[in-house]
């Protein structure tokens, strides 16, 4: 058994401080299981927000040491335990109470994003026909666990707060997998760019740096997705193209 000391900080929208807690841990436990001996024999009190204890359900999203991450897969033999560890809420989103924020408004944000269109079936008793290369292109973004790390960590929704303009790495993502489904057939580029504020990204990769579930967040989603805009409205040919082509009757 071991020692460490935890700075939680506890509190609700209104306000809160930060507060010691001293807790032993074994080999092997993650900074979740400790919380809970904490929430069991010192504050019962103690709001967390988990379900699977597994990194699959996204749940227990919360900074650890100033760090986005999951509390359920951060083991104990990771950090430091020689000065306090410091645990709090993802500051991107409004606090309910202690480690418990509200990340509703990514529902809201996810919903504003054209649904999956196919195209008609391929063959007379309703097949499609896709290639493979076009299937595994995005199966890597299906594996998010929407634990909303990325939008935490993203500058342009922690710090400057336009999350009525910009939807956040996560849902760019759930973008470009719709985008570059096989048989979607659907239009997105324009909200895209006008409504969901992907010109506001620049590329950092901090998203992709905290994503669980390592998903290439900014190479493999949000770059080819600024690609399409920059087609779309940017490039002088496809201009040319609509000056020129005849108008739809």
């Amino acid at each position: 058994m071991a020692t460490a000391t935890f700075k939680i900080w506890r509190g609700d929208a209104s306000g809160g401080e930060y507060r010691d807690y001293t807790a032993e841990f074994d080999q092997g436990m993650v900074v979740l299981d400790v919380l809970h001996h904490i929430q069991a024999e010192q504050a019962g009190d103690l709001a967390i927000r988990w379900n699977c204890k597994a990194g699959k359900c996204g749940s227990c999203s919360a900074e650890i040491n100033g760090k986005p991450r999951l509390m359920c897969m951060t083991r104990m033999s990771t950090l430091p335990v020689d000065e306090p560890i410091t645990i709090q809420p993802m500051q991107t989103f409004p606090i309910i109470r202690d480690l418990v924020t509200d990340v509703s408004s990514n529902f809201k944000m996810k919903r504003s994003i054209k649904k999956f269109k196919p195209r008609p079936p391929d063959t007379e008793d309703g097949a499609w026909l896709m290639d493979q290369q076009d299937v595994e292109r995005v199966q890597e973004f299906r594996k998010c666990i929407e634990c909303f790390l990325c939008q935490d960590v993203c500058h342009v929704l922690r710090e400057h707060h336009m999350h009525d303009e910009f939807i956040g790495p996560r849902h760019l993502v759930y973008a470009a997998a719709l985008e570059m489904h096989p048989l979607d057939t659907e239009d997105r580029v324009a909200d895209l760019k006008k409504l969901h504020g992907a010109g506001y990204c620049n590329i950092t990769k901090c998203c992709t740096k905290v994503c669980p579930e390592h998903i290439t967040i900014t190479d493999n989603a949000i770059i080819p997705l600024k690609e399409r805009i920059a087609d779309e409205f940017y490039d002088p040919v496809t201009k040319l193209f609509r000056i020129f082509q005849p108008k739809k009757k």
